[in-house]
């Protein structure tokens, strides 16, 4: 094993075009175009970080208020952290808000509606996941 360590300045990483295009974790699947068309209208977007180093794939992700990401489930369990804002989770979720954060396991359907102010998040997942909408 290794002793290394990769750093992710997140002001250094560049925001790749929202069109399944750009840089994404290798052998990623594209998420559904009808998806990236909804976010690249609202001015939604996500920076790319860990691509498999160390097993973790994570990005971080800005959404403005109000924007909906559908339902939807992965192939891998992530963990999902709120740095600023809030979001609703569908369905019968709670609201999450700055700091709180939430584990699903591979398959775990959900989405959720940005707040008033938007929301940071950043994600992290146990592989280069691809997405399904429910």
């Amino acid at each position: 094993m290794s002793n290394e360590a990769t750093y992710f300045l997140l002001d250094d990483v560049p925001w790749p075009h929202l069109d399944g295009g750009g840089p994404s974790a290798p052998g990623a699947p594209a998420p559904p175009q009808r998806l990236v068309e909804a976010a690249q209208r609202s001015g939604a977007r996500r920076k790319f970080l860990a691509r498999g180093e160390g097993g973790f794939h994570s990005q971080y992700s800005e959404f403005p208020a109000g924007f909906t990401v559908p339902l939807h489930r992965h192939d891998h369990a992530e963990i999902f952290v709120i740095l600023e804002g809030s979001a609703t989770m569908l369905g019968d979720g709670p609201t999450l808000r700055a700091h709180d954060s939430m584990v699903m396991n591979a398959g775990y359907e959900y989405g959720f509606t940005a707040g008033p102010d938007g929301m940071k998040a950043i994600t992290i997942r146990t592989g280069a996941a691809s997405t399904t909408l429910t």
